[in-house]
């Protein structure tokens, strides 16, 4: 129900969520790791840069960062950036006509309480509640590859 490019800013908000003490993060590192192509992601993030999601600093400690806690971000802040889940809304049968009560579909009263309960979702779920609590403590370095020497015991 969400276009890519809010699947994209939202793992990327994720990814810094995720870093202690709000730590900046450099663009290419949020792409690799939200596997995200690079120029794309730029463009997603210079949109939340621009409505206050987050900010971008330059320099050596330079990087992107989130400028609210995750528990004041909701979904629908950020899906409402790309786009807004219920303006227009297609018929769930296509034929590329709006779903409205004026001109019902078979399948409008289940598609309306879909909608609804998927909009009340973004309401009410914030950034903090969709990061995976183990990995808090995770930052992009640690997650570089695991590599093993040859002959080395595996410690178990």
């Amino acid at each position: 129900m969400l276009s890519a490019t809010c699947e994209y800013a939202l793992r990327a908000l994720v990814l810094l969520a995720r870093e202690v003490d709000g730590r900046p993060l450099l663009g290419r590192d949020l792409a690799r790791e939200a596997e995200v192509p690079p120029n794309y992601l730029s463009k997603i993030l210079n949109s939340l840069k621009r409505v206050g999601i987050l900010e971008a600093t330059r320099g050596t400690h330079g990087g992107y960062r989130l400028l609210k806690t995750p528990d004041e971000i909701r979904l629908i802040d950020v899906v409402e950036v790309f786009e807004s889940p219920l303006a227009k809304p297609s018929c769930v049968l296509g034929g590329g006509r709006e779903c409205n009560d004026g001109d019902p579909c078979s399948a409008h009263a289940q598609w309306r309480d879909v909608r609804r309960v998927f909009h009340e979702f973004l309401e009410t779920t914030t950034l903090s509640s969709i990061v995976d609590t183990p990995s808090l403590t995770k930052t992009v370095e640690d997650r570089s590859p695991v590599t093993t020497v040859p002959g080395a015991e595996n410690p178990t």
